[in-house]
């Protein structure tokens, strides 16, 4: 099965059924069918053909996705690059992808148009007033629509798309994702979140990640609708909500947090949402009972996974255990495994349940990826005897169900105990008074490292003192783990998958405030 296939058959089995939502433009099934095919030839007239490449420089809007599934009916394989990259971050995945082709818009323009100076491929622009040198995206649609179909060879093992990850230990690594990959995705997150036919999802989650492409691919297994908002704010996410009647969302926890805090929210509003599914970094259980409270939802799902493998894992009751990522997914197969910083470990060196090591995934799954866009060095590190080295580290419980506990490179060794950031996070978020918190090591001279939060407070009136008294006082956190130092933030730096970049905070780059 193709991706093109996916789109088709929704086509044919609703064509009324709303596909996407994009303010006042709203297209069905058989519209956005039409409309990809002819973009796809017009594509073709620019030189793209199976298996080039197209970087995507937009938000979530209409004529993204139109451009995937445009590339899926052609074997052109996109490339979307975040739209928040200045223009030497843009030209390196411009450069890295080998694109043919680059779409961009009014907000990624001048970056664009900065990295694309000496470059030989086609711009095509989104919106109004194209700029000089681009072509509009318009055109390249009316272009297509006149033309002749051409015979699609696309098959299942061929490159279907290029994700770029976040980039939190230094430059994104490409990550290529087949026809295969990317048909398993979407069907194993229809079933792990428990969606059936028509449902309507909340499309914030950038199409430049796999939570965002998930969401959409997702949608066209099941007729549902994608409403796109380009731009998070929880008031105009509530907006959605409530006037699209929105079913099912998919955010990583600091958007529901946004949600069940905002002025705006109220549970009439959001009365329609039955299923909750979050991932990209643990959700705290303070806001896991908050969303259970605000939106009483039917599922609630954890899921676990990666750019590279996207399902590791899910737990679709995360009330009844918080915090817990569960199970494999239907796909996977997952191991804990010794965690070494000064050997190569193998995926046989397995630890005991209730023991810290590293989480390993099978690449048997059909929705894993097999290796990274030219980076042999980033293979050799992760990729081993058949298995994908996460580098984040987790246990498995007395029942089997696993928990993930941080990165590797995070644990903090501090008088020869290890403590894992996210343990102290989950404590110091129990605090009613602290909105947002990170947690790192910092060297020290007696202990190696001592344990640093960062805070984000509700109230200017929150002091240090009031918070080591909080962890001292704590039933789940031992008093050798509690923080020697605390640093009130603005906010805390973030991948758009919701990843703490600690490395930042480690290196100064945050404003302190007083709380």
């Amino acid at each position: 099965m193709t991706l093109a296939q996916l789109l088709d058959r929704a086509a044919l089995r609703h064509p009324e059924a709303l596909a996407v939502v994009d303010g006042a433009r709203r297209v069905t099934y058989a519209e956005l069918a039409s409309q990809a095919e002819a973009l796809g030839r017009g594509f073709a007239g620019l030189g793209v053909g199976r298996g080039d490449r197209v970087l995507i420089a937009l938000k979530n809007r209409l004529e993204h996705v139109l451009a995937y599934w445009a590339l899926q009916t052609i074997g052109g394989v996109p490339a979307p690059a975040n739209f928040r990259l200045a223009g030497g971050e843009l030209r390196y995945v411009l450069e890295d992808c080998g694109a043919r082709v680059a779409l961009f818009e009014r907000a990624t323009a001048a970056a664009m148009l900065e990295a694309a100076q000496g470059w030989q491929g086609r711009l095509v622009f989104a919106g109004d007033e194209t700029p000089a040198g681009a072509l509009a995206f318009a055109e390249v649609l009316a272009s297509g629509a006149g033309a002749a179909a051409g015979l699609s060879r696309v098959a299942e093992g061929d490159l279907s798309l290029i994700l770029y990850t976040s980039g939190t230990t230094g430059r994104p690594k490409g990550v290529p994702r087949t026809h295969r990959n990317h048909h398993a995705g979407a069907l194993a997150h229809v079933i792990q979140c428990g969606y059936q036919w028509g449902e309507r999802t909340l499309g914030v989650m950038p199409l430049y990640h796999t939570m965002g492409i998930h969401s959409l691919t997702s949608m066209a297994a099941v007729n549902g609708c994608f409403v796109c908002q380009a731009d998070w704010s929880a008031g105009g996410a509530l907006s959605l909500v409530e006037a699209e009647r929105l079913t099912a969302l998919y955010l990583i926890p600091t958007l529901y947090h946004d949600l069940v805090h905002s002025a705006e929210f109220r549970p009439e509003r959001v009365a329609s949402v039955r299923k909750l599914a979050y991932a990209g970094a643990p959700m705290l259980a303070a806001l896991t009972e908050a969303c259970v409270k605000a939106f009483h939802p039917e599922v609630f799902v954890n899921h676990y996974g990666s750019t590279e493998l996207y399902t590791f894992s899910v737990f679709p009751d995360v009330h009844s255990k918080p915090g817990c990522a569960g199970r494999p997914g239907i796909h996977s197969r997952l191991r804990v495994v010794a965690a070494s910083a000064e050997r190569r470990v193998g995926p046989d060196e397995t630890v005991p349940p209730g023991e810290k090591g590293e989480i390993i995934a099978s690449l048997d799954s059909d929705e894993a990826f097999a290796g990274y866009w030219n980076r042999p060095d980033a293979d050799a590190k992760a990729l081993r005897d058949g298995w994908y080295f996460t580098g984040d580290m987790g246990y498995l419980d007395e029942a089997g169900d696993l928990f993930v506990s941080g990165r590797v490179d995070d644990m903090i060794i501090s008088g020869g105990e290890n403590i894992h950031p996210v343990e102290v996070e989950e404590a110091l978020a129990r605090h009613p008074e602290v909105r947002d918190v990170a947690v790192v090591g910092e060297p020290d001279e007696k202990w190696g490292e001592r344990v640093v939060a960062f805070v984000v407070a509700g109230d200017a009136g929150l002091t240090a003192e009031a918070l080591d008294r909080h962890c001292r006082e704590s039933r789940d956190l031992a008093s050798f783990k509690r923080p020697r130092r605390f640093v009130f933030v603005k906010e805390i730096p973030k991948t758009a998958s919701g990843k703490i970049l600690r490395r930042l905070l480690r290196d100064g780059h945050y404003v302190e405030v007083n709380a």
